[in-house]
This record gives structure tokens, C-alpha cells and sequence, in this order.
């Protein structure tokens, strides 16, 4: 798998997003997937807002958010069914304004594979939309898939043989999460100025129709839930 970053001018609030994406392809592979950033997604559908203070601020993520609690750094939230930091609001290269998540990732995804295979004469093609998490426990951030188009976000092992004949009962292969992740690592967090990417020849299987839903589980069926209900308090240190 090849997975290489692609240098662009600034994208500026209400450019137009296939038109800047087209000019730094003059072709696109069979069985490539093209990575955009969200926060140049956002601002193609000027999705951002100016606050005057933090309780602005903290209006703006709690409408954002479909759970919000507040922590010692930011706000943890859970947007779109996915845990984040302040439901992807971001000051970051984002000149003075806050930078919200798409309105809908999958739509935008979808709709971006069309009009690329379209353009490009291809026929299996894959986008992904990306964005920053952090995991518990872990310094740093990886990526994260906030919709994808064009290949199965999932690759499932239950019911298969392992290499000594024992069937899997819960492993699953989270995809679109592992292509964000390494995406956005070449992708870079700061002044790279490079929120697009290509991935060539990814284990992944195309398809037409996408589940939105494949990657989510049910908090009540999530392992982690328990978890820090049972840590001892040496674990809070201040």
C-alpha cells in the first residue's frame, strides 16, 4: 500500500471542493482511494464560526454534540457516534475562526466518488474523509474516518479459521479508521499544508453502496464502557 500527501494552496472558506480537489489530479488510478481532510470539507460548505468568549464556545460544542462533558483540556464528546474532542470544533489553521466537522461526511464522500469517476473514467474508487481522535490512555492523535465512499469500511473474520483451524467469534478489521490513520500521518497535523492524499493498491474491497452504520457499535455492547468505572483512584492523579 502506497499512501502519498499532496501538497496544495491554501484552501480558503467557500471554495468550490471538487474543483480544488481535480486540480491536483490529472489522473486517478483503478483502485485508488483519494483522502480529503474534513476541515477543507467544512470550509467548502462554510461550516465556521466566530465566538466572543469560551461560554460561546461551549454553546457551539454542546449544540455540536450529541453527549458533552467537560475535562481538565476540552470538552469530550460524542458526535456522529463517534467519541471526539469538542465534537471536531477546531481553532487550528483556521485563521482566527472555529472550523466545525462536515454536515454529513458520507453525502459528501459519495457524492465526491461520482463526480471523480465520472471525471477520471474510473471505475472502482475510493474517498475518505478524515479527521484527528485521540484514544484513551495514548498520547497523540491518529486518524479517523468521518465517511467514506466506495469501499467496505469493515473487514470481518467471524466465523473464519485462524492459521491453527479456530473460528474467530468477535474480530473484525475497522478499515476505513486504519486507511484515515494512515493517511493522515503523511498527511501532517500542522503547517504541511497538505489535506489531500492518494492510496494506492489498499487491501480493501470496493463496493458501490456503503453502510454508514458498519463501524458503529452500541455503547451498551462496548467493551471500554466499564472500564474506567473500576479504576482505582491512583490512576486520577492531578
Amino acid at each position: 500500500m502506497i499512501v502519498q500527501p499532496i501538497k496544495t494552496n491554501v484552501f480558503k472558506e467557500g471554495d468550490d471542493l471538487f474543483g480544488f480537489i481535480t486540480r491536483y489530479f490529472k489522473k486517478l488510478p483503478e483502485r485508488a482511494v483519494v483522502v480529503v481532510t474534513s476541515k477543507i470539507v467544512a470550509l467548502s460548505e462554510k461550516r465556521t464560526a466566530i465566538i466572543g468568549d469560551e461560554k460561546d464556545k461551549e454553546r457551539l460544542i454542546r449544540s455540536e454534540s450529541e453527549f458533552a462533558i467537560p475535562t481538565k483540556y476540552v470538552w469530550l464528546t460524542i458526535k456522529d457516534g463517534i467519541v471526539m474532542a469538542s465534537a471536531g470544533v477546531d481553532e487550528s489553521n483556521a485563521n482566527g475562526k472555529l472550523i466545525l466537522l462536515p454536515k454529513d461526511s458520507f453525502k459528501t464522500a459519495n457524492f465526491l466518488r461520482g463526480k471523480l469517476r465520472q471525471k477520471y473514467g474510473v471505475k472502482n474508487l475510493g474517498v475518505l474523509i478524515t479527521d484527528s481522535r485521540t484514544a484513551p490512555l495514548r498520547a497523540g492523535v491518529t486518524g479517523v474516518a468521518v465517511g467514506y465512499a466506495g469501499f467496505c469500511g469493515v473487514r470481518d473474520y467471524r466465523g473464519l479459521p485462524d492459521i491453527f483451524g479456530r473460528k474467530f467469534k468477535f474480530s473484525r478489521t475497522d478499515v476505513a479508521d486504519s486507511l484515515a490513520t494512515a493517511a493522515v500521518l503523511v498527511m501532517g497535523e500542522g503547517d504541511e499544508q497538505q489535506p489531500l492524499a492518494i492510496i494506492k493498491d489498499a487491501p480493501v474491497e470496493f463496493c458501490g453502496k456503503v453502510a454508514r452504520e458498519e463501524l458503529h457499535i452500541d455503547i451498551q455492547d462496548d467493551m471500554y464502557r466499564p472500564l474506567f468505572l473500576k479504576l482505582p483512584k491512583r490512576f486520577f492523579r492531578e
